[in-house]
């Protein structure tokens, strides 16, 4: 199922908003303008007015073409995105050929195209456009106009310095671009976990209703079952002895059909049927049975798994919660998985407190797991092979992750950690809820009991 999940949720692309990509160049342009009319008419430097305003122009152009070509909510492919970025990188060499090469100041801007690639595009693309921009980089240092300066004056700095901005350039661009990529990578896992997540408890919810649909099923079919039973008996009795042999054994086939399903429906219905208490038993769940109910799947695969149960005062009861389920059956699979021969579940009740252990004599958890509990893929694929020699070697890293979401969600306290005592191994885990909490919600409100509860008579049926 993690499988599954994550081959759903994975994205094709990042696909950047065109929207997004003309905002940021007009904040761009803008700032560029506001530099080259400063410095002119400001500061009185000797700029290349009409080439600089003509370079950003081009952008300019450009930018109007795609505003009117495509519409605001348009996204580009990571293709199209990798070369508007570099027709970025490109018109900003051209403005510092102009005013100086990595002379000037402004050089720096060449990290702001690679920072938005490593954080929206593929590591290929952001590796071509940071090679871009260095290449650039290193044809201003040799090839540019002069450094604007006052009329009556020209400055000229040491090659030295050109080269500790052109070090700098490369530098920032290779931290920058690992840095940006590496944190927004991680953004994107926890988001798609968390998407999985999502995903794997709808499934898990749509299943813990499927008691409601059977009642109601139930409660349905108990009119047509009994119309078919009445004209069943109807027909035999206009028949009588003059019916042959073959179709008084068909009326009694139907017949016998129609009792199975009625046995059918009526455990359907029961499942569903109020106690003294308010509760139904498909909806709350003493902690003993939900502990057996996770065990016994787990029964034939070969590993003892010992239950032990000891409390103060009434054992504690608690609504059903698929999240919970599935997040303790995924820890419970995990400690099976790895253990060599037994697992061990502790379930331990007091007034205020609610705690389940799990203990495996596995290899315990490796220490990167444990430093990075809660986090999204982190994977140990290096189980035994014998025993499940198609799985090893396959996980995702989402199982624990998503576990432990579903089961903090409830309100528990998730614990991991390795076994400490003297002569012994293997993993811990421990999940503690407050009894209030593991409580919540237990009693059910009454329900009108269905129709379909007591048993079919032909009074059910329709009137012939």
């Amino acid at each position: 199922m993690m499988e599954a999940a994550h081959e759903t949720l994975t994205p094709t692309g990042r696909h950047l908003r065109l929207d997004t990509f003309v905002r940021l160049r007009w904040l761009a342009l803008t700032g560029q303008s506001a530099a080259v009319v400063g410095a002119q008419f400001g500061l009185g430097l000797n700029l290349p007015f009409g080439w600089c305003f003509l370079v950003i122009a081009a952008s300019c152009w450009l930018n109007l073409a795609l505003r009117i070509r495509f519409p605001a909510s348009y996204r580009l492919s990571d293709d199209s995105a990798a070369l508007l970025l570099a027709f970025d990188i490109v018109q900003l060499a051209g403005l510092l050929f102009l005013t100086g090469g990595l002379q000037n100041p402004f050089s720096l801007l060449f990290l702001a195209p690679v920072l938005i690639s490593a954080t929206a595009l593929p590591p290929e693309r952001t590796l071509a456009l940071g090679l871009l921009a260095v290449g650039l980089a290193t044809l201003l240092a040799l090839v540019h106009r002069p450094l604007p300066w006052f009329a009556d004056g020209r400055i000229e700095l040491p090659f030295l310095y050109v080269s500790g901005v052109w070090t700098a350039i490369l530098l920032g661009t290779a931290f920058t671009g690992v840095y940006a990529w590496r944190v927004a990578e991680e953004t994107r896992q926890l988001a798609r976990a968390l998407a999985a997540t999502e995903l794997v408890l709808a499934r898990e919810q749509h299943l813990s209703q499927l008691d409601g649909l059977a009642a109601a099923a139930a409660h349905e079919l108990g009119t047509p079952l009994g119309t078919i039973m009445l004209v069943a008996k109807e027909l035999d009795r206009q028949l009588g002895p003059t019916a042959s042999p073959a179709i008084a054994e068909d009326l009694s086939l139907l017949r016998d059909q129609v009792d199975r399903c009625r046995g059918i429906l009526s455990k359907l219905t029961s499942m569903g049927e109020e106690t003294e208490e308010g509760e139904t038993f498909l909806q709350t769940v003493t902690f003993g049975h939900l502990i057996e109910e996770l065990v016994a799947p787990q029964r034939a695969l070969g590993i003892a798994v010992d239950v032990s149960k000891q409390g103060e005062g009434t054992e504690p009861v608690c609504r059903r919660n698929p999240g919970v389920m599935f997040g303790l059956a995924n820890i419970l699979d995990n400690a099976v998985d790895f253990a060599e021969s037994r697992v061990l579940i502790e379930a331990r009740w007091t007034a205020e407190r609610v705690t389940l252990t799990i203990r495996d004599d596995g290899p315990g958890f490796p220490s990167e797991v444990l430093l990075r509990a809660g986090e999204p893929y982190v994977t140990t694929r290096g189980r035994d092979r014998s025993r499940n020699p198609d799985e090893a070697g396959g996980g995702l890293g989402l199982g624990l992750f998503i576990a432990k979401t579903l089961i903090e969600r409830s309100g528990a306290q998730l614990l991991l950690s390795n076994i400490t005592e003297p002569g012994t191994h293997g993993a811990l885990v421990r999940v503690t809820w407050a009894r209030h909490v593991f409580e919540r919600e237990a009693i059910v409100p009454h329900r009108v009991a269905h129709n379909s509860l007591r048993p079919l008579t032909e009074r059910d049926a329709a009137p012939i």
